[in-house]
């Protein structure tokens, strides 16, 4: 495993927040090792793998519109980045804003692709947003 240096944790969290802000699933999906490990909250099952792992990123991107991410804070220890981050997207179906705030690590292998990334989220609707009106079910685009 690397030991990284600040500046490769800022570099992967500004990738994640393009990747993540342009609802891009094959950017996000250049960040992951093809058998790495993404559980989204401590309670829930983790999901393993690329297909997996796509899936999930697509349901994100398919249901969200309007995305902000930022880390407010990052640290780096060994092969780990860790950051404190908060950010906000519209439901795509309801219009509905939500505003998230966490806290990620991300493992990364040599080549400095994530092998295993947990979160710990805390999401709350705050309102319709009024430069977004509801898309049917299935219409994403």
């Amino acid at each position: 495993m690397p030991t990284l240096t600040q500046g490769d944790g800022d570099d992967l969290l500004a990738r994640y927040r393009r990747a993540r802000e342009a609802r891009d699933v094959d950017a996000m999906m250049e960040l992951y090792r093809e058998d790495a490990d993404l559980r989204l909250d401590p309670f829930a099952d983790h999901l393993a793998g690329d297909l997996a792992i796509r899936a999930h990123w697509n349901d994100v991107a398919a249901s969200q519109a309007n995305v902000e991410f930022d880390a407010e804070r990052t640290w780096v220890a060994g092969s780990t980045v860790l950051a404190a981050w908060h950010g906000a997207w519209t439901l795509r179906v309801t219009a509905e804003r939500v505003r998230g705030r966490g806290f990620v690590t991300f493992e990364l292998d040599d080549e400095r692709r994530i092998v295993r990334e947990r979160r710990w989220t805390i999401e709350r609707a705050v309102g319709r947003d009024s430069t977004f009106e509801p898309e049917p079910p299935g219409s994403a685009g």
